[in-house]
């Protein structure tokens, strides 16, 4: 090989090694541009994303539900779940469980157990309390975190439990005012957005405000229009008849006619809201907004009440009754017809008294079915009332074209139509407030939220509901009813009904008893709804189960009210 070839061999290496250099300078130049820009300019806004994730909301209590007077009913209580990380363990599972047992009140063969399951991230012990949960912080363990979270708790029991509802955290359910309130209950005056550490940690930045990220956020109070002390005299004396009777089921609610709020509203059965996981299906729902039956005689108030609006009657009215009527293949008979078979020509006042069913149906005859339909509708049966809680049904009233002569006749004295315990008692409160049913409501809205949540819906004149105010009072003035109170003067109406038979048509033997009433009557305080299902012990009417819970609730009512009697 001679001497210029080999030179020129070592110029190509050089050259070769020059431009490699060239090109490695220049990549890891280029390379520190971009991780310049990537880290320290942020070209692809990694920062934020990364701070994003590692933003939490603050933890946010919910707020108390209180009664009308302030009484707390439903709280938020801060509880831990305690959970071990595989990933960063230190200790043997042995000496994991030695540390822990003490605090966890589990024996250490449990701990053992659970930690060698195999998952990544083991839960040790649920709803830990928070003076347990910070002895654990103190123990500097890495290997285990604390996750905080709601435990609703509900110091009264059982009281109002179907007003109140229940509310999961775990899967973020509820019913009642947990349900309809609950934008209000989790809604915070200042919003808190910090970061934390994969454990649960603050990151404390210099914008952070320690007091504010370490606090917990508490939602607003929700007040109900609910008195405990009437809604504990309505429970007990409702258990008490159910007992007495063997009866199914029952309900009393206690409003004020003048502006919807409901005041007591006891349903049986009931429950204890912190067992609510142990509780049928069945017993957890307001049977009261959802299940309808016929209302009986109670009925034959907005029956009268429809007759003197749509001009038919009028306050001096006679109606024959014939204690006994054929409209084809149904009879219409009235309770008493043994004792009096022909009552004849009868007033709007011995009608109600006596519950005459025939002359009822002659009032409902008088009317064309769409007077009578409309009517009712405005009084809200066939509709939802509006009220703040949640599985209301509409009820059911038939359209006018499906009524024959028989179905507008029965429709008089409550068996046309089927109605939910609140529709009922919203019906009747427009007889007490000169005609103008209010939207019936268990929470307290400020005037600005009442404007849009509460309607008032003039149902019939002003004359007519006085009219039928003063009719009912007399009946009840007259009669030897348990509803006719010593001390006030109650505008009410018993009533009876048989409940429909479930897989056929026709009605059973069972019965329906129920009672509606508001005192005094000529400056109705307080409307009373009472309703037993399917008492079965003898001598069941109206006045005999329902009425004496009724008389006990308004005599109550008034007391604690400090409503003067106006029977002198």
């Amino acid at each position: 090989m001679n001497l210029s070839s080999e030179k020129d061999k070592i110029k190509k290496i050089e050259m070769r090694i020059k431009i490699a250099h060239v090109f490695l300078l220049g990549f890891f130049s280029v390379l520190i541009i971009y991780l310049f820009l990537l880290q320290i300019v942020d070209i692809k806004h990694y920062k934020p994303k990364a701070k994003s994730q590692r933003y939490s909301k603050n933890f946010v209590m919910r707020g108390p539900i209180v009664d009308r007077n302030g009484l707390r009913l439903a709280a938020d209580q801060t509880s831990y779940n305690v959970y071990a990380h595989r990933e960063y363990f230190d200790h043997e599972p042995e000496e994991l469980a030695e540390i822990l047992a003490p605090y966890l009140n589990t024996d250490k063969k449990t701990i053992i157990k659970n930690i060698k399951k195999g998952a990544t991230v083991i839960l040790l012990k649920k709803d830990v309390d928070r003076l347990t949960a910070d002895k654990i912080k103190k123990l500097g363990l890495r290997e285990i975190s604390l996750d905080k979270k709601n435990e609703r708790v509900y110091p009264q029991d059982e009281l109002a439990a179907h007003i109140i509802g229940y509310y999961n955290p775990d899967a973020d359910t509820a019913s009642g005012v947990e349900l309809t309130a609950k934008e209000k209950l989790e809604k915070t005056k200042t919003k808190i957005n910090v970061q934390r550490t994969p454990r649960g940690d603050i990151i404390y930045e210099t914008t952070t405000d320690p007091v504010l990220a370490a606090t917990p956020q508490v939602g607003e109070t929700v007040t109900l229009t609910i008195d405990s002390a009437i809604q504990h005299v309505c429970e007990r004396e409702l258990l008490n008849m159910v007992k007495e009777k063997n009866a199914t089921r029952g309900a009393v609610i206690v409003m004020t006619p003048k502006n919807g709020e409901i005041l007591g509203y006891a349903v049986y059965p009931r429950y204890n809201p912190n067992n609510y996981k142990k509780i049928s299906a069945l017993n957890l729902k307001n049977w009261t907004l959802s299940d309808v039956y016929p209302p009986g005689s109670t009925f034959k108030t907005l029956t009268v009440a429809a007759g003197i609006e749509s001009g038919k009657i009028n306050a001096a009215s006679t109606v024959l009754d014939t204690g006994k009527m054929q409209l084809g293949n149904w009879t219409i008979t009235n309770y008493d017809y043994n004792k009096r078979p022909y009552p004849g020509m009868i007033n709007l006042v011995s009608l109600l008294e006596h519950s005459s069913n025939v002359g009822s149906a002659n009032i409902a005859l008088m009317m064309t079915p769409n007077e009578f339909y409309n009517i009712l509708y405005n009084f809200g049966i066939g509709k939802k009332t509006g009220i703040d809680l949640n599985g209301e049904s509409s009820g059911l009233l038939p359209k006018p074209f499906q009524w024959d002569r028989s179905r507008q006749a029965t429709m008089g004295y409550g068996y046309g139509a089927s109605v939910t315990s609140i529709q009922m008692i919203s019906a009747v409160s427009a007889l007490a407030n000169d005609g103008v049913r209010v939207t019936p409501h268990v929470i307290k809205y400020s005037p600005e939220e009442e404007a849009v949540k509460i309607k008032k819906v003039q149902v019939i004149s002003p004359e007519t509901a006085r009219t039928v105010t003063q009719l009912l009072a007399q009946s009840v003035a007259n009669s030897k009813s348990v509803i006719n109170l010593e001390k006030y003067t109650v505008a009410g109406k018993t009533g009876t009904s048989k409940k429909p038979k479930e897989h056929s048509k026709g009605y059973s033997n069972s019965l329906y008893t129920s009672v509606v009433g508001f005192l005094p009557a000529n400056n109705p305080q307080i409307l009373v709804y009472v309703v037993v299902d399917v008492p079965s012990t003898f001598g069941v009417w109206g006045n005999t189960v329902a009425g004496p819970v009724f008389k006990e609730v308004a005599n109550q009512c008034a007391r604690i009210l400090n409503i003067p009697p106006d029977k002198i």
